[in-house]
């Protein structure tokens, strides 16, 4: 009896030394949270559209850089993407981060609709994830060289994730082809780390070309390219009602002419497809192509089409999801301050909801079937690697992605204070991973299940270069 008991007492001491050692390297990120929410609100202030973030991604390096990362800068032929290394030997943790904006949606950090006059805004929260995965990545380092362990994080840089599909041009150069366990996060409006479907896409634009001419002294011969786009949206639109319920497609007129009597020689139309596996969103894709070429038959126009992006759906590890949904739980959320409250009521409102902090102040409980909503490049990275991510809280309950709303929480402390809680989460998941191979193992052999291991990469966008030159 005595010897279980001081078997007992000394598994106890174990267990709450791995606690310890644990508890004393997140302590450090809280200790630096000054410095994160500079470089986070930095970031948001640049607010840099896709391909475009030199000053973001040269902040991220420098962070990066200051903590002892070797940083490899212009990967996979992209100036703004960038891999910063720490550590040697096995096992390698990749931690995904972003830092690109989105057009359009420029805003002050208010509780009412303010232009912060410029062209963009970080209204999905990537600032807040470039960042705190820098912090979870430096965590990390932290670790190994605290434990004096074999390891090494990696920290990925990963530019125009907003229609641009950086993480697919990385997966392609085999960036990840070494890494045992990637780990991402994302902002929201809650803390979760259920699993979280995301729809594969396949994106491009489709550009006629007529013939100009006065629309009435010799509309006989014009030949309207604005005709080829509509009569092309027009099938498209009778192409709805035969299609899967889980498809979704979304088109934009980006150029339809400059003035109503002049025969447009040029339009051009901007669209998307997806669906919950990548099979499905390839044969939607062909039938839209098809339906441009009859479209430009009709009309006497001709027809070209670039792609823009394409991503595959998102490959999800349950073991892994498990553990970092545990973890999210132990970190736990936050409470809004005075003035905080005040701000997201003020945003509430304008959500037409009462404001519920149930989700902020706690963890939505786990759950294998959540219902897909966007794409994600991160799913050309869970084809690559065992992938597990969550979110947490960054934005007033209620509001959607890709809002003035989260633009305007994304510049406050509300942003920063959800920003912290995924920063500790990924740095506590990160060197559990780093200490317990066999989750590794296990994840692994789920992964090889799950994607079958005569899988073969295809590049949803194919063999196209990045679009260096893309806007969003």
């Amino acid at each position: 009896m005595r010897f279980l008991s001081i078997l007992i007492l000394g598994l106890t001491c174990t267990f709450a030394l791995a606690q310890n050692k644990y508890k004393s390297v997140l302590s450090s990120i809280d200790a630096h949270q000054d410095q994160y929410q500079s470089v986070a609100q930095e970031i948001w202030s640049y607010a840099e559209m896709g391909y475009q973030e030199e000053r973001s991604s040269a902040l991220l390096q420098k962070t990066l850089s200051e903590e002892g990362f070797i940083i490899e800068a212009g990967v996979a032929d992209i100036p703004t993407a960038f891999v910063a290394s720490y550590g040697s030997g096995g096992p390698v943790i990749a931690i995904l981060g972003e830092y690109d904006a989105l057009p359009g949606l420029s805003q002050q950090a208010v509780p009412y609709k303010l232009s912060n006059k410029g062209k963009a805004g970080h209204a999905c929260g990537h600032h807040l994830f470039g960042t705190a995965s820098a912090a979870a990545a430096i965590a990390l380092k932290n670790h190994i060289e605290k434990q004096k362990i074999s390891g090494t994080v990696k920290y990925f840089g990963c530019p125009a994730e907003e229609g641009g599909s950086g993480k697919v041009y990385m997966t392609r150069a085999g960036l990840f082809d070494q890494v045992d366990v990637a780990l991402h996060w994302h902002a929201d409006s809650k803390n979760s780390a259920s699993v979280r479907p995301a729809l594969a896409n396949k994106s491009a634009k489709f550009r006629f070309y007529g013939v100009s001419a006065h629309a009435a002294g010799a509309p006989e011969k014009g030949r309207s390219a604005l005709d080829g786009v509509e009569a092309m949206n027009a099938m498209v639109n009778m192409l709805r009602e035969h299609t899967t319920e889980s498809t979704r497609i979304h088109y934009v007129i980006t150029q339809g002419g400059n003035a109503p009597n002049v025969v447009p020689d040029f339009a051009e139309v901007y669209y998307y497809a997806r669906h919950l596996t990548r099979s499905e969103v390839v044969n939607v894709f062909d039938r839209i192509v098809d339906a441009a070429k009859g479209a430009a038959l009709g009309t006497g126009t001709t027809m070209e089409y670039e792609m823009i992006g394409g991503t595959h759906e998102l490959l999800h590890i349950e073991s892994l999801q498990k553990r970092m949904h545990k973890n999210l739980e132990t970190i736990g959320g936050y409470t809004y301050s005075e003035e905080e409250k005040a701000f997201a009521e003020k945003i509430a409102k304008t959500l037409g909801a009462p404001l519920d902090t149930r989700y902020v102040e706690g963890v939505v409980p786990y759950s294998s079937n959540s219902k897909a909503g966007g794409s994600t490049d991160v799913g050309d990275v869970s084809f690559a690697v065992p992938t597990v991510g969550l979110r947490a809280a960054t934005w007033v309950p209620g509001t959607s992605s890709h809002s003035w709303q989260a633009v305007a929480a994304g510049g406050t402390s509300i942003g920063i204070k959800g920003m912290m809680v995924a920063a500790k989460t990924l740095a506590l998941t990160g060197m559990q991973l780093l200490d317990n191979p066999k989750a590794i193992e296990m994840a692994t052999k789920e992964f090889l299940e799950k994607r079958g291991t005569d899988f073969k990469y295809v590049p949803m966008l194919g063999d196209r270069k990045p679009a260096l030159n893309y806007r969003n």
